[in-house]
């Protein structure tokens, strides 16, 4: 047991070895701060033409990995046989909004594929979406038309919206094809089945990333499209 004495006498020490301590554990806090500080964005997943929510669970997965949480990842669900700027594009900005409030967000990230390229797109151009969107991604998006759509354009709404020249596409490709302060960006493939000619996709203004031969489909599966993606997300 220490005397008095020889506890004064310690007391010093003890003191230097605190002040240590503390400087070494003041920059694990200051950095922990830092990244609790750097807001992230949710992201809204749009997916294509006949295609539902579930298309999405790779990517959704790989962001999970990086350190997304659900409750930071939502999927746009909606009838691709309508219109793309009279009815889509509205739902899909409503929805958007009702993401912000959820989350308290000011801006999200969209990342579609295919037809949902198109939706998504009217509703940043057209539909007070530049204000709200921060990234926005095409993965494979016929955003010039695709001459595959004239094969249920008799009959169907949204392939009509596709067909190239249509009026859809014809005035998102007027004037400035990638507007506001958002950042664009697509991927696409020169084996693509479902999009022709495949340089319908890559826009002027935009990111765009060539994914070798891939199917319509396979970029929502493929590794390397899903880590450009994550790597555009984070930019």
């Amino acid at each position: 047991m220490l005397t008095a004495r020889q506890r004064m006498q310690a007391l010093p020490a003890l003191l230097t070895l605190l002040s240590l301590c503390l400087a070494l554990a003041a920059p694990a806090r200051a950095a922990g701060a830092a990244d609790r500080a750097v807001p992230r964005n949710p992201v809204v997943f749009v997916h294509g033409y006949n295609a539902d929510p579930g298309v999405w669970g790779a990517l959704r997965a790989d962001l999970r990995a990086t350190g997304y949480t659900d409750a930071e990842l939502f999927s746009f669900g909606y009838d691709t046989h309508l219109s793309v700027n009279e009815v889509l594009a509205g739902r899909l900005g409503a929805y958007v909004d009702q993401v912000r409030r959820e989350t308290g967000a000011a801006r999200v990230d969209v990342v579609a594929h295919s037809f949902g390229s198109l939706v998504s797109r009217w509703y940043v151009k057209f539909g007070g979406g530049a204000a709200a969107v921060d990234h926005w991604v095409s993965l494979a998006g016929p955003n010039r038309g695709t001459s595959t759509a004239w094969a249920c354009a008799l009959w169907d709404q949204a392939c009509r919206d596709m067909t190239p020249g249509s009026y859809v596409v014809k005035n998102l490709n007027a004037g400035d094809g990638t507007p506001g302060a958002v950042k664009y960006a697509t991927f696409w493939s020169d084996c693509d089945e479902v999009v022709n000619p495949d340089d319908s996709v890559p826009l002027a203004g935009a990111a765009n990333t060539p994914v070798g031969c891939l199917g319509h489909n396979d970029l929502l599966g493929d590794d390397g499209t899903s880590a450009g993606v994550r790597a555009f997300l984070a930019s």
